[in-house]
């Protein structure tokens, strides 16, 4: 990116040098011409020089091109890289919030957004800044400090004025087109998903509606972008030919002062021009100023700030879970069978995720510590839970319980015989059995089994269920639920029940009320 920086800066100075040259060059031709000493004026060298600074310009600006935006692809790539390792290392409490398409999307857009950070911001801002330096510098030792003055205080104050003018009046018009984008993403592929839902209840209609709001209000913020990018280009041009003229005056006053010659004296015009091309492109880059801003504060947020240093392992004398229930507090030891029940919606679902951590609560204990105590990986050691969307992969069967650690194929096969899925297995290619995404290839009972099976294998010292017989007969829950009991005597089940609390295994049950 320094070398980039170097060229970008090089192809300022050298389209400066070159229309400065060139209008040197043309005035001298022009005038040696009228004095009639044409003949003995050198045009080699100068029109040398300006080929030399035009194949250069082409040539740096390439080098440029190629450097620059190469490093910002494999940044970005090492960003994203960054961020998956993150995630990968973040306990499951942070992964629940990553959950869905919504913040899938929103991570991608705001890592392609950061690629204008530097392309289109802080290089051309810190190469248009070297590049006026150097040239005020060069136009007072060739032409004038009166010609520098006039043409680097023009471009530095007038320049800044509009830039700051363009950032302030689409940072807020920046920020919504980039929300009401991600908004219209997701209500997109909300409205895809639930699709045959929104028909049935005759809403399809109103989502559309909905949508195209949202899409409206996004086109809105973008036409404002587009009007005040285009209203600071205009002030930009008018300020490029006020500038060029001021120095074309200035020449003119030092002219006939006698401090210059009149080659001399109209290279500030040329080169007011050619600084043009260190102004113009700062508008892209101070447009997209909000969006660049707000992703650049999610990502930020994003970025790994994980400490696994606490691994307690649990008071040695404390119960192995307590409940801080309304009607006073509940201990459980290890080899009970505990049922949850009570209507729905009384936050039988919302206890289990409580005691696996997942959720934020000051009325369990696991072992003498809350669950948010512990480091995640010590915590699924302790705890582990077959939630109510159970997930599996694309891949085998094999593949989808190795996810738990590696067992042979002996204690697999052990795993899914507890659950009633071998010999449905058995008649396929067994554990080789292919699953495509999220485990289509099995019916909704036999894949909730399958990731019933996954938490047997973890043998954790809490197992956490929520409603496991769902979808499935009465013989095969029964069968179930005495083969979970059966194969993990020492562990401590805690099953949240809709139907089936009254089976003989529950040997204790908490019943739950609004």
């Amino acid at each position: 990116m320094a070398r980039g920086a170097l060229l970008a800066i090089t192809v300022l100075l050298m389209g400066a040098a070159l229309l400065g040259l060139s209008g040197w060059f043309i005035t001298a031709t022009g005038l040696a011409g009228l004095a009639g000493i044409g003949i003995a004026f050198d045009v080699f060298r100068p029109s040398a020089g300006v080929r030399f600074l035009a194949l250069g310009r082409a040539a740096a600006r390439y080098g440029e091109r190629l450097l620059t935006h190469d490093t910002t692809l494999r940044a970005l790539a090492a960003l994203r890289v960054v961020l998956l390792r993150g995630f990968a290392r973040s306990d499951a409490r942070e992964l629940a919030k990553l959950r869905g398409e919504g913040a899938l999307t929103q991570i991608v857009s705001d890592v392609d957004a950061l690629d204008g950070v530097v392309l289109r911001l802080i290089l051309p801002l810190g190469a248009a800044i070297v590049t006026y330096a150097l040239v005020f510098a060069a136009l007072g030792l060739i032409v004038g400090w009166p010609v520098a003055a006039v043409v680097g205080g023009l471009y530095l104050s007038l320049g800044l004025v509009v830039l700051v003018r363009l950032g302030r009046g689409t940072l807020a018009p920046a920020s919504t087109a980039e929300a009401q984008s991600q908004f219209l993403r997701r209500g997109m592929i909300d409205m895809i998903r639930d699709r045959e839902a929104l028909i049935v209840d005759a809403a399809l209609k109103r989502k559309e509606d909905r949508l195209r709001q949202i899409d409206e209000t996004a086109r809105e913020a973008a036409r404002q972008l587009d009007r005040a990018e285009r209203m600071s280009g205009f002030w930009m041009s008018l300020l490029v030919a006020g500038v060029a003229m001021s120095a074309f005056l200035m020449g003119a006053v030092l002219l006939d002062a006698g401090s210059v010659g009149p080659a001399k004296a109209v290279i500030g015009l040329f080169v007011a021009l050619a600084l043009a091309e260190a102004l113009m492109p700062l508008r892209r880059g101070v447009s997209e100023l909000g969006r660049m801003s707000g992703a650049a504060a999610r990502i930020s947020n994003l970025l790994p700030r994980i400490d696994q240093t606490d691994n307690r392992s649990g008071q040695v004398d404390a119960p192995l879970l307590l409940l801080r229930l309304p009607g006073g507090e509940q201990e459980f030891r290890a080899g009970e069978t505990v049922a949850l029940t009570g209507p729905s919606g009384v936050g039988k679902s919302m206890l289990l995720m409580q005691i696996a951590g997942l959720s934020p609560s000051s009325r369990v204990l696991v072992k003498g510590h809350k669950p948010d105590a512990y480091a995640d990986d010590a915590l699924r050691k302790v705890v582990s839970m077959l939630p109510q969307r159970s997930s599996l992969i694309a891949g085998t069967v094999r593949d989808n319980l190795s996810i738990s650690g590696d067992f042979t194929d002996a204690e697999m096969w052990n795993a899914l015989q507890t659950v009633v899925l071998a010999d449905a297995l058995v008649a396929r290619e067994g554990l080789d059995t292919k699953l495509v995404e999220g485990g289509a290839g099995l019916s909704g009972g036999q894949s909730r089994r399958l990731a019933l099976a996954r938490n047997l294998l973890k043998k954790s010292d809490i197992l956490l269920l929520d409603e496991p017989t769902e979808g499935l007969d009465a013989e095969t829950a029964d069968a179930v639920i005495q083969g979970v009991r059966a194969a993990l005597p020492n562990v401590l089940i805690v099953a949240a029940m809709h139907d089936g609390a009254d089976h003989p295994v529950f040997k204790k049950s908490i019943k739950l009320s609004a």
